[in-house]
């Protein structure tokens, strides 16, 4: 067994690809081959038992990953981290987190279908944190698998320089093992459980084509190292240990994509795909880190995995379990054990660690320590996800993960008075363990909102509800999240007057409101153009805060209004009658009558849809998004599957998936996500703004 601490040993890793691509069947055989389990369980096993990484019972119940699942496996002389992450869009954030703490990945990819819509949302995900990938081809044995095609389309789609580095033996039923192209050496994978990998002579009828994609991949790699290329233009040929050196080395700085091959499910190339993390993804000291210092103007600091620095590390992610929160954390410098005094930079609080654990799914084995480059978990830690953790003593956080917007709410509320404990309980818990689980309270209608990423994660939550707080709910129907802008510039001056007993209330504020860029990254920007001390600077701020307050809450349909320029020109006051609050109000009420000129537009989310459905059906598929006002973008077919590519509003997306089986006998699936938001047609936002103005009249009888 390896040395633990042997940091270059270590390898933090995750799996990451579109559902159903075979990441959970891919972990189990990582799991089974290095000595974890003793037994391999299917996702919808006929066993009934489930993959180990699957491990919440609704995750066995729908056969999909809903939460990312952390373990330690040892291969040989590594030992490998390894987090399985979930498909679905719905439950991004768990592939979000999840690259934010690894220093590599395998994108696994359908040998049938290839890159798919999910497969370039993680590739984006990927690409915003550098996390070094391999590809891994799976389900070779599937009909109509064809590896050289998947690689080109990572290449077209992804633009990913992507390079074969194994060729298959055999595709579909005939697929028994691989062509290793870097030592020109074929193996087979046999036994029960393909545990026996036996190397055997390259098949007469594949040295050519194996030569061809050597020859390939030498250059490739002739292009990204100086080395290799000196060799390439004497007409040397490299040895082994060299082609390693240059791949590592061209993995690392995200400029080559190595693709492997195999299937998961048939026990196939699944050990060589191991070897490969050991010889060519980073160690934690390679992935480069850094923290801002929160002392010195959030500077940059970079982290060393050194057991001897002071302790930085990151709560990725909670998980409520029946002996109270676990707190998954990443060590990126220093080192904790159990018993130290540990200190939150966001909430100023020192704490002992009492328990250090080891995560294995849902086992755990108690460690003491934890060294610089580790992913270990804690009880009773009190803190959120995306917290840092360092020695009392220095101020520095990490930087902060991605977190993508809500586009979808429901009304919720528990089914009897019973259960508004538990309700509020629940509601806390998940909101604290997922940053894009959001919950509000409508103040007017008195009603709890939820907000999420789509229908099922939505669901999920209320299914969980329901089980592990036995609490019962009813839920409204979804709502759409809209969002209100402004179409043209318009321009404001308005007087705040109140005069009671004693002192009174004034303020004045002129300027104009004016549509942000489309392409703008703000969805708000004020800016102050006051000379002369028109306004007194301790003012300013106040009129900022106001018109900020007053978007939250458009007046067109009581949704958010984004993509607005504020700037103020000019205003007075008086030295008695004027406040901070005088000035906020001000501007609130500047904004609400200035907004009705600037004539305001309801947005609507726009959903990406990728719908794969037999060719017979094409046409009924094709209908059925023409009527949701989708708009096709691009249409193909994969062995005898059609796949359309469309843009539409999440709106008319209600019911599609029973709409879609029935017309496709079942045969049709479909994955969508967020895409961006475009004005709704008039019809729309005019029926839209009747609602809000039926609901505003009815609140105020």
């Amino acid at each position: 067994m390896a040395n633990k601490w042997d940091i270059n040993l270590v390898r933090n890793i995750g799996i990451s690809a579109h559902i159903d691509s075979g990441k959970t069947t891919l972990s189990e055989r990582i799991l089974f081959y290095g000595g974890k389990i003793h037994a391999i369980h299917e996702v919808k096993g006929k066993d009934g038992v489930g993959a180990t990484m699957d491990f919440m019972d609704l995750e066995r119940e729908k056969g999909i990953t809903i939460q990312s699942a952390c373990t330690q496996v040892t291969w040989k002389d590594y030992t490998i981290n390894l987090i399985d992450t979930p498909g679905h869009v719905d439950f991004t954030i768990e592939v979000e987190r999840s690259l934010r703490v690894l220093d590599g990945a395998i994108l696994v990819l359908c040998g049938v279908a290839g890159v798919q819509s999910q497969s370039i949302t993680v590739d984006r995900q990927m690409k915003r944190y550098s996390v070094p990938r391999l590809a891994f081809v799976n389900k070779l044995d599937r009909q109509g698998a064809n590896p050289i095609r998947v690689k080109d389309a990572l290449v077209e789609k992804l633009r990913l320089n992507a390079v074969m580095f194994q060729i298959p033996i055999g595709l579909e039923e005939k697929h028994i093992g691989v062509v290793d192209l870097v030592e020109m050496k074929a193996y087979n994978f046999l036994g029960d459980s393909g545990e026996n990998v036996t190397e055997v002579e390259i098949p007469a009828e594949l040295k050519a084509q194996a030569d061809e994609y050597r020859q390939i991949m030498i250059e490739k790699l002739a292009d990204v190292d100086e080395t290799l290329a000196d060799k390439f233009l004497l007409g040397e040929m490299p040895t082994v240990e060299e082609i390693r050196a240059a791949t590592r080395k061209a993995v690392i700085a995200l400029k080559l994509v190595p693709v492997f091959c195999g299937s998961a499910f048939k026990n196939k190339g699944v050990q060589l795909l191991l070897e490969a993390v050991g010889h060519y993804l980073p160690t934690p000291a390679e992935k480069k880190e850094y923290g801002l210092d929160l002392d010195n103007a959030e500077e940059r600091v970079d982290l060393t995995p050194d057991e001897k620095k002071p302790l930085v590390a990151l709560a990725f992610k909670l998980q409520d379990t029946p002996f109270g929160q676990l707190t998954f954390m990443r060590v990126y410098q220093g080192k904790l054990s159990k018993g130290d005094f540990i200190y939150n930079v966001a909430s100023k609080k020192s704490v002992k660690i009492p328990r250090v654990v080891r995560m294995h799914a849902d086992k755990m084995e108690d460690v003491e320590t934890a060294s610089a480059g580790d992913i270990v978990a804690m009880f009773g830690i009190d803190c959120a996800s995306g917290d840092t953790f360092v020695v009392e003593g220095i101020n520095i956080s990490m930087r902060s993960m991605h977190v993508p917007d809500a586009v979808i709410s429901l009304a919720i509320s528990p089914k009897d008075k019973a259960g508004q404990n538990n309700f509020s309980k629940a509601l806390q818990k998940f909101r604290k363990e997922d940053p894009t689980f959001r919950v509000k309270r409508d103040e007017e209608s008195g009603e709890t909102i939820i907000s999420g990423m789509g229908e099922l994660h939505l669901e999920i939550y209320v299914e969980r509800m329901k089980r592990e707080f036995n609490c019962e709910t009813i839920v409204g129907a979804p709502q759409v999240a809209y969002r209100e802008t402004i179409g043209q510039a318009a321009n404001y001056d308005y007087t705040h007057k109140k005069q009671t007993g004693g002192s009174g209330q004034f303020a004045k504020v002129v300027g104009n409101i004016a549509p942000l860029p489309a392409d703008a990254t703000e969805v708000f920007v004020f800016e102050n153009s006051v000379v002369g001390g028109r306004i007194p600077k301790e003012f300013i701020p106040a009129v900022e805060e106001g018109f900020q307050e007053q978007c939250a809450k458009g007046p067109l349909i009581g949704f958010p209004i984004v993509g607005v320029k504020v700037e103020l020109t000019d205003g007075s006051y008086h030295d008695v009658d004027s406040s901070y609050m005088a000035f906020k109000i001000c501007a609130m009420a500047a904004m609400r009558e200035v907004y009705a000129k600037a004539r305001p537009t309801v947005l609507e989310p726009i959903m990406k849809l990728e719908t794969t459905v037999p060719e017979e059906y094409q046409g009924p598929a094709t209908g059925q998004i023409n009527q949701r006002r989708g708009i096709i973008q691009n249409t193909g077919s994969i062995e005898g599957n059609a796949v359309i590519e469309a843009h539409v509003p999440l709106s008319e997306m209600f019911g599609y998936s029973t709409d879609l089986r029935s017309a496709t006998k079942g045969k049709g699936e479909f994955s969508m996500e967020f895409s961006h938001y475009t004005p709704a047609p008039r019809n729309i936002q005019d029926e839209l703004a009747k609602k809000y103005q039926e609901k505003r009249a009815a609140e105020n009888k």
